[in-house]
């Protein structure tokens, strides 16, 4: 039986929940926790203008699309989610007559995330620094990630013949070489401030303690689903300018590992569901070679 990328996920669809177990606690174990030197960003949005100033500067630095109707209010008219061609987006939302705010969202790089606890491969990890980092070439094109984060940032690449999956990068090689990520260093008006997580939970405390009557009194981020390399503060309640309330501290690989806990029978589909996903990216490999070959031919 020739096994085809669809025939896979229709066979394995009730394996998904095992998989994302099995890999949730060797995942887990292996995560170094947030100490001093990782790296987070504060995103203070009384501070935005909607400039979209990093949106330009996060297509540049990862080689992007330009940003959608650039210089063009209108784009604003419509909420914009995040894709494999914008890796940031900057909403505007009402939040009183002739009073709006701006926010600007990205993936949150969890301290624990939950993408990297869900992938079987290793594709995504977490580093000491901050940054979830994502390596193409061990995607299995499971789509786990997608399914377990809260904040639903993965996007995956429907449209290419050799599919990955898409979101900021945190500007890795930026940090590794001393350099802040390309939105905050871009960012005119002091909305994005990259430090250390510590430090700059500090420091938005401070603008909350010296400022009570401008801030809401919440750090968000600060320990939503176990804490976020992305932390907002603002006047009015992040909720309303589009981040998810409700997420609870718990980390969401905790979560997991406790509701899989109860069926460790299913793991015996684990050998089986891995030899259909090598089987899957050895198709995709196979289509890679032939699309670089075609490429050749034409040259």
């Amino acid at each position: 039986m020739k096994l085809t990328r669809r025939t896979f996920f229709k066979v394995s669809a009730i394996g998904a929940t095992a998989v994302a177990g099995a890999a949730a606690p060797a995942a887990a174990s292996s995560l170094a926790p947030a100490g001093e030197d990782s790296r987070a960003v504060l995103v203070d949005t009384t501070r935005c203008v909607g400039c979209r100033s990093c949106e330009a500067a996060c297509a540049e630095a990862n080689r992007l699309p330009d940003p959608a109707m650039a210089g063009d209010e209108r784009v604003f008219e419509a909420k914009r989610e995040t894709d494999q061609r914008a890796f940031t987006v900057v909403n505007r939302y009402t939040v009183a007559k002739d009073d709006v705010r701006f926010i600007k969202t990205q993936c949150m790089h969890c301290v624990d995330p939950a993408c990297v606890s869900a992938c079987p491969a290793r594709a995504l990890e977490k580093t000491a620094s901050g940054p979830v980092t994502y390596t193409g070439s061990r995607c299995l094109g499971c789509r786990y990630c997608m399914l377990s984060c809260p904040f639903g940032v993965p996007k995956f690449e429907y449209d290419k013949p050799v599919p990955y999956v898409k979101k900021c990068t945190f500007c890795a090689e930026r940090q590794a070489q001393g350099l802040p990520p390309a939105c905050a260093d871009a960012c005119p008006t002091g909305a994005l401030s990259f430090g250390t997580r510590a430090a700059l939970i500090e420091e938005a405390k401070l603008r909350i303690y010296q400022n009570p009557d401008q801030y809401v009194h919440h750090v968000y981020g600060e320990r939503e689903v176990g804490g976020t390399s992305w932390l907002y503060i603002g006047d009015v309640d992040l909720d309303r300018l589009g981040l998810p309330g409700g997420l609870g501290e718990t980390p969401r690989p905790a979560l997991a590992s406790t509701a899989l806990g109860a069926v460790p029978l299913i793991l015996t589909l684990w050998p089986p569901i891995l030899m259909g996903l090598h089987a899957i990216t050895k198709r995709r490999n196979d289509v890679k070679d032939d699309v670089a070959a075609g490429e050749a031919r034409h040259d």
